[in-house]
């Protein structure tokens, strides 16, 4: 038998990577069904009933690509956004557009700031393509816009990761705080600000300003539209920016059944609506609830909530023993967030049950 063969020597440098333990891993592993899936921020809520029938009817043409422009969603996207099409590139997922990002903007050992225990996959490009990290604390359970301006200036850092609203913490800065943080970055410094709880903040986001060459948005149909499992999302920026994604993407990497489900999901808005108020409603329950056995539940504009149960060993023996009760959430794994665990708003029903079972081990 042959030797296998061997890799580049920056991918023997890496460690294997398993940012999420999937919920289908748990199952294998325990031989058993979850009865509630409240751990990955997916939605409860699913598409919409305009988005799933166009769906159905897409899929007898599978045997088709996708357009690999994505030419009729982007317009619909640019018409809703008032941004021009040149300004929007489709991609599979924000996890995908990610790795876009970096390729097309850090060269080997050139540095990227972002908090420490933020959302992991943007690490995993970066370290990928041979770029550098550069961590900074989150500071009051958000990130701390100050201290990262400060790093990338330090650093002298080509890209600036932050999610806003944030995962894990659900924290959320208004537009003037964001407009302050692109004001405080070196000329370097490529802010890519990844919104995919966008739909669920309260408040003004920061306007979307297609003319900025500072900043990169990026946005998807996973959350509050609930087609995590399509992978499609969407990045807007300058059209010179949007070029360099052109020479790079999988231009059939999204599939035609994501592309009409998204533009169908675009114009269902009473759907959306109904999603936002019944997650907002469903935050105030979880709040309730933490406050209710004495726990405090983290300020939340997204789609999912943390509630603080004092110490990481508490909250370590919280998510298992839920798991032990077939209920999937999950806990950050960086101090000081990993003393709380995360938990998606469910439907009315996964909520009571959720609420049974966290009153029954905590009450």
């Amino acid at each position: 038998m042959s030797a296998a063969r061997p890799t580049t020597r920056l991918v023997a440098s890496l460690p294997p990577t398993v940012p999420f333990v999937a919920p289908e891993a748990l199952e294998r592993k325990r031989g058993e069904r979850l009865d509630l899936r409240i751990g990955a921020n997916e939605s409860a809520f699913g598409p919409s009933p305009r988005a799933l029938a166009t769906m159905r009817t897409e899929l007898e043409r599978s045997s088709w690509y996708g357009d690999p422009e994505s030419y009729e969603l982007r317009a619909a996207l640019a018409l809703q956004l008032g941004v021009a099409l040149e300004s929007i590139v489709v991609g599979a997922g924000i996890d995908d557009l990610l790795g876009l990002t970096v390729r097309a903007f850090l060269e080997r050992e050139d540095v990227a700031v972002t908090s420490l225990g933020a959302y992991p996959t943007f690490n995993y490009h970066v370290t990928g393509y041979g770029g550098r990290l550069e961590f900074v604390p989150y500071r009051d359970d958000a990130n701390d816009l100050q201290a990262l301006a400060e790093a990338a200036r330090r650093h002298n850092a080509r890209l600036l990761y932050l999610a806003n609203p944030d995962n894990p913490t659900g924290s959320w800065h208004d537009a003037p705080a964001i407009t302050a943080l692109l004001e405080a970055l070196p000329e370097q410094t490529l802010l890519i600000l990844d919104e995919a709880y966008a739909e669920f903040a309260p408040g003004r986001m920061l306007a979307l300003d297609a003319g900025d060459p500072r900043v990169i948005r990026m946005r998807t149909f996973s959350k509050a539209y609930g087609m995590a499992g399509l992978r499609i999302g969407y990045a807007v920026a300058t059209p010179e920016t949007i070029a360099a994604f052109e020479r790079i993407r999988l231009h059939f990497g999204v599939s035609r059944v994501a592309q009409c489900g998204a533009l169908a999901a675009l114009h269902d808005r009473g759907f959306l609506e109904s999603v936002i108020d019944e997650v907002a409603r469903g935050r105030e329950e979880y709040s309730a609830l933490a406050a209710a056995l004495g726990l405090k539940a983290l300020p939340s504009a997204t789609n999912f909530v943390a509630i603080d149960l004092g110490s990481p060993e508490r909250a370590r023996a919280t998510m298992d023993a839920l798991l032990a009760r077939r209920v999937f959430v999950r806990m950050p794994g960086v101090a000081p967030l990993d003393r709380c665990v995360r938990v998606t708003v469910g439907t009315a029903a996964e909520r009571r049950r959720f609420t049974h079972v966290f009153k029954t081990l905590l009450g």
